[in-house]
């Protein structure tokens, strides 16, 4: 299961970094820290990595990162894979992201937002 998290992202990244401001933004950041989340770019590649670091930028880091991107060549699988580790994705590549968690998490990320 996936939830879109880009908002919660970028007001991160626009935070000013008072305490009033930023507490929300970061308690939700920091609930999805080590986990799985998948990154599109504006490339059209995507990485699945656990969630490491979020920076004032919106720039993501991934570790145990795998590159999948498409192949125009005539291959078994429409996809290839690459294992690459630690990732920084800078936020102006950013097309998508994605969080694996629970029903109940998703509900709860939902309530949050719109209040």
């Amino acid at each position: 299961m996936e939830q879109e998290v880009g908002e919660s992202l970028i007001q991160l990244g626009n935070s000013d970094g008072s305490n009033s401001s930023s507490s929300d933004p970061v308690t939700r950041v920091r609930k999805l820290l080590f986990r799985r989340m998948l990154v599109g770019i504006k490339d059209g590649r995507f990485f699945l990595g656990t969630f490491h670091c979020l920076d004032k930028q919106g720039n993501i880091i991934l570790q145990d990162t795998i590159e999948y991107r498409s192949t125009r060549r005539s291959s078994p699988s429409p996809m290839e894979q690459r294992c690459l580790g630690l990732v920084l994705i800078p936020s102006s590549c950013q097309n998508s992201c994605h969080v694996d968690c629970s029903v109940e998490e998703q509900l709860s990320l939902l309530k949050a937002k719109m209040i």
